[in-house]
């Protein structure tokens, strides 16, 4: 893999995270259609931790107080965040250590892809158009914890989208936009720290190359850009223009992996 296709790759995963339009779907798609080398699951996972760095940094104030909380204050809400989030990070680490060799193979097939940018688009239109949405994370609980994480494991699946289905189940909820988006990101941040170290041991000091930090560094510079348009975006608009894209890239891809 070249340099220029590592950056590629890291900028489709930088704004893919955290935009609801499924980074993995692009990731196992680019190569395809540009002949490219497809590096895998596992480097797929490793530019995680480039978004996973970019979220660190966009939240280090909260997570500061999170894990503050979670010390001086265990008994309030704020000092159980930490322990909600870590309780909804479960049934997506379970699903992902349940269905691996799925997600490295079944699950890449375009025309599996295309299906569910195409069939959770309509869920999350429904999710975006829920009217009277007026909690926020004050309201989260640990029925919505695990709710939302059981809709975040089916981002397993290329195509559906972590940021999308963890959103979707927040605004089904009646969570505001802004505070879905906020619990997305955090929500998914123990997720892909795991993620990121399960598949680190398969890679060895030569993997690392100059690719490899490009990409990083892109999928990084993308996704702090992205979250803070993103939340910009979502304090005042909903998700109808990455819906139409969703819709649009799957009858793209029916259509070009039609036989």
């Amino acid at each position: 893999m070249t340099e220029l296709q590592a950056i590629a790759l890291g900028i489709l995963q930088g704004a893919g995270e955290f935009l609801p339009v499924s980074s993995s779907a692009h990731l196992a798609l680019a190569p395809k259609v540009f002949g490219w080398q497809d590096p895998g699951l596992a480097y797929d996972v490793m530019l995680h931790l480039g978004t996973l760095l970019a979220v660190a940094v966009y939240f280090a104030k909260d997570w500061f107080k999170i894990f503050s909380d979670a010390v001086r204050r265990p008994g309030e809400h704020d000092g159980r965040l930490l322990w909600l989030l870590a309780a909804g990070s479960v049934p997506a680490g379970v699903a992902g250590l349940a269905l691996n060799h799925a997600a490295e193979t079944a699950f890449r097939d375009p025309r599996w892809i295309a299906f569910n940018l195409l069939f959770f688009s309509v869920f999350i239109w429904l999710a975006d158009r829920k009217p009277a949405q007026k909690l926020d994370e004050a309201a989260f609980s640990l029925k919505d914890a695990l709710i939302i994480g059981a809709a975040q494991s089916l981002a397993l699946m290329p195509g559906a989208s972590r940021a999308g289905m963890t959103m979707m189940a927040a605004l089904f909820l009646g969570y505001t936009r802004s505070s879905a988006a906020r619990l997305s990101f955090l929500l998914g941040t123990p997720i892909i720290l795991g993620a990121g170290l399960m598949e680190m041991r398969k890679f060895t000091p030569g993997s690392v190359d100059a690719a490899f930090l490009s990409g990083l560094a892109a999928s990084f510079l993308t996704g702090l850009a992205v979250i803070w348009l993103f939340m910009a975006w979502m304090k005042k608009r909903g998700m109808t223009p990455f819906i139409v894209y969703r819709v649009l890239l799957g009858a793209a891809i029916m259509w070009m992996f039609r036989q």
